[in-house]
């Protein structure tokens, strides 16, 4: 089994990827399941496989550690480790080619918390990836777009996963703004042009270092556009995933998509 594991700021559209590319994967005959590993979720879009509600109660966080709902949120990422030798069997005990682990809705539970790494390995770090989700209403403009891809770069130091950077709810964009993402993550030299074209305030100079730091050090990664609402970007996810965990050899037997 092959974990992948969905990870961006809160309402980047992490869910309702989830949902989006499980159900391209049924489709097209691969077997998954899903995860949902935020305990605080008022709402999943899909039924999860494997809840992590279960098992992890944020109002009985709440009322034994008198804490209000970001503090029992806090609580609640370090019990879904300590609680682990619980629930991890249940996912390893499913038979399926792909996990796709729903992770909680404010990142900074999942990707700062040390107890994520400990989660990441009991299910098996060797099996494991990232898909980070960048959001376009922070990713349109030139500062935003380097504050997302340091987002993307820092999640990954922090796991030392493979990562795929998804630029998520594209639909939401201009046909010419996607272009310009599109363009300022393939190329760096028309990140640095959008960003000093005009005045050179503070945040852009600290922008401009950042970029080169990416640069530099390889963290500068080339978006993926896709849109859970339109179906789009599902195949391009999966070749990613694919060409990491099998070489690019189809899990199953999955028929050709050509």
């Amino acid at each position: 089994m092959h974990y992948v594991y969905f990870i961006g700021t809160a309402g980047s559209g992490k869910s309702s990827l989830v949902q989006a590319f499980s159900e391209w994967l049924d489709v097209n005959g691969i077997n998954s399941i899903i995860v949902n590993l935020d305990p605080g979720a008022d709402f999943i879009p899909y039924e999860a496989d494997v809840d992590i509600r279960d098992w992890v109660h944020l109002d009985e966080i709440m009322s034994e550690y008198s804490l209000g709902p970001n503090g029992a949120q806090i609580v609640a990422s370090d019990l879904m480790a300590v609680n682990a030798k619980e629930w991890v069997p249940v996912i390893k005990g499913m038979e399926t080619d792909y996990c796709l682990i729903d992770t909680p809705g404010q990142m900074e539970l999942f990707a700062f918390r040390q107890s994520s790494n400990a989660l990441v390995e009991e299910l098996g770090r060797e099996d494991s990836m990232l898909v980070f989700l960048s959001d376009p209403t922070l990713a349109r403009t030139p500062n935003g777009f380097v504050s997302d891809m340091m987002l993307c770069g820092i999640t990954q130091f922090r796991f030392s996963l493979p990562i795929l950077n998804v630029l998520s709810k594209s639909d939401l964009l201009k046909e010419e703004e996607l272009e310009e993402l599109s363009t300022w993550s393939r190329d760096a030299y028309a990140l640095y042009n959008a960003l000093t074209e005009r005045d050179m305030s503070s945040q852009t100079v600290i922008s401009v270092e950042f970029l080169k730091a990416m640069e530099n050090v390889g963290m500068y990664k080339e978006l993926t556009p896709v849109s859970a609402l339109e179906g789009t970007g599902m195949e391009d996810i999966y070749n990613t995933v694919q060409q990491h965990f099998e070489g690019g050899e189809d899990a199953g037997s999955r028929p050709s998509l050509e």
